[in-house]
């Protein structure tokens, strides 16, 4: 048997979510134990790979107003950090201009007063060329939108947490929850007890609630991660201005196709179709389908002739997803000392500052920044299934 170890608070998920999570406890001087079932750093979950988008662009306010605390807060932890983090490029988004998402993303950022930039069709290959406008499409530019260093971010908010005293334990992998006005945690290599948890554990987060006698209605996927050849190095570079972009819809898709300039492998431009196929995330590599590539290549080949549309490097990353793709930021429905922050949707990395604090207000009872209805988990209650 195990001794147990005591601590304020433990965290089990070493993403980007779970590692703002402890850190914001250490910063409020809890003693914080954060938990990691694999080897740091890893490719197994949703937080890896060089590069995400950081916008404001959203179909939602609330997910507006929430990134512009995110952008200072990661602004604060450049600061402390001593490193770059984000690189402003902005964000060209494209959609059919009188339905679907394009109108509530525009309508969004115009009331939130984010700077904006709208194109018209005849402008529109002045400011972007190599890429085509589809008739009806509208396009603006989310001018404060760029391009966040992942892999660098999650080291940095790791690197912070642990200078502010916490603990990261990697390779210990959760085998029991026993709940309780203490909980204990039981991994395969100790035991652990504390006044409050947080569970961050992505695509593992059903896993883990099987302890806890509640299952939520998440569904993970397999994103298949594409790069594709520039056909005249440097078109679509960075450092020629080329922006980010998401299509809202195209004539090859109803779900959002997005794209970061290339920057992190050289004349390699990342396009990913925002949706993919279920799969179990212990048995990752086993789901191989590739429709999605299939539709990414018709839409390259249309949209960004500049491309060779034949992707040049695939790789692997998931998403957990709720039924409404907003996220879960609640208590345990039967332990308050029980916090859960889950199904990211392929989306949250961005809020990873904003989340990791509302993490920390709830767990420490303190009122939280921003309206948490949104994500509470009596939204499912129709669709949740309890052992209790």
């Amino acid at each position: 048997m195990f001794a147990k170890q005591d601590y304020d608070c433990v965290v089990i998920g070493a993403g980007v979510q779970g590692s703002f999570t402890a850190y914001q406890l250490a910063k409020h001087n809890k003693k914080t134990l954060l938990l990691e079932q694999f080897i740091l750093p890893h490719t197994r979950g949703s937080s890896h790979g060089q590069t995400r988008i950081i916008r404001r662009a959203y179909e939602q306010d609330f997910y507006t107003q929430m990134m512009g605390e995110g952008y200072q807060l990661w602004a604060q932890l450049e600061k402390e950090a001593g490193v770059t983090l984000c690189r402003q490029t902005g964000l060209l988004v494209m959609g059919p201009e009188t339905s679907g998402d394009f109108p509530l993303v525009k309508n969004t950022l115009l009331k939130n007063k984010v700077p904006t930039v709208i194109l018209s069709r005849d402008n529109f290959h002045q400011h972007i060329p190599n890429m085509v406008l589809s008739e009806g499409h509208g396009a603006l530019v989310d001018q404060t939108a760029g391009v966040l260093f992942a892999d660098r971010a999650l080291k940095a908010v790791q690197d912070q947490f642990r200078k502010l005293g916490g603990v990261i334990r990697d390779n210990e992998k959760v085998t029991e929850i026993e709940p309780g006005p203490v909980v204990k945690v039981t991994t395969s290599g100790g035991a652990y007890q504390a006044r409050n948890v947080v569970i961050t554990a992505g695509p593992w987060t059903n896993k883990l609630l099987a302890h806890t006698g509640i299952q939520l209605p998440l569904e993970t996927i397999k994103i298949n991660v594409c790069y594709w050849r520039e056909k005249i190095p440097g078109t679509y570079s960075v450092k020629q201005r080329f922006p980010c972009f998401l299509l809202t819809e195209c004539l090859e898709s109803r779900e959002h196709i997005y794209g970061l300039p290339s920057n992190e492998y050289p004349d390699l431009v990342k396009i990913c179709y925002h949706m993919g196929s279920k799969t179990d995330p212990d048995y990752r590599d086993l789901q191989t389908d590739t429709s999605d590539i299939d539709i990414l290549k018709r839409c390259v080949s249309r949209c960004v002739p500049g491309l060779v549309p034949e992707p040049a490097v695939v790789e692997s990353c998931m998403y957990t997803l709720t039924p409404d793709r907003h996220f879960v930021l609640d208590y345990h429905p039967n332990y308050s000392n029980i916090v859960i922050g889950a199904g990211f949707s392929g989306h949250g990395f961005k809020f990873g500052p904003v989340i990791g604090k509302l993490l920390r207000e709830l767990s420490l009872g303190e009122e939280p920044s921003f309206d948490l209805s949104p994500f509470k988990i009596r939204r499912f209650q129709s669709e949740m299934k309890s052992d209790l």
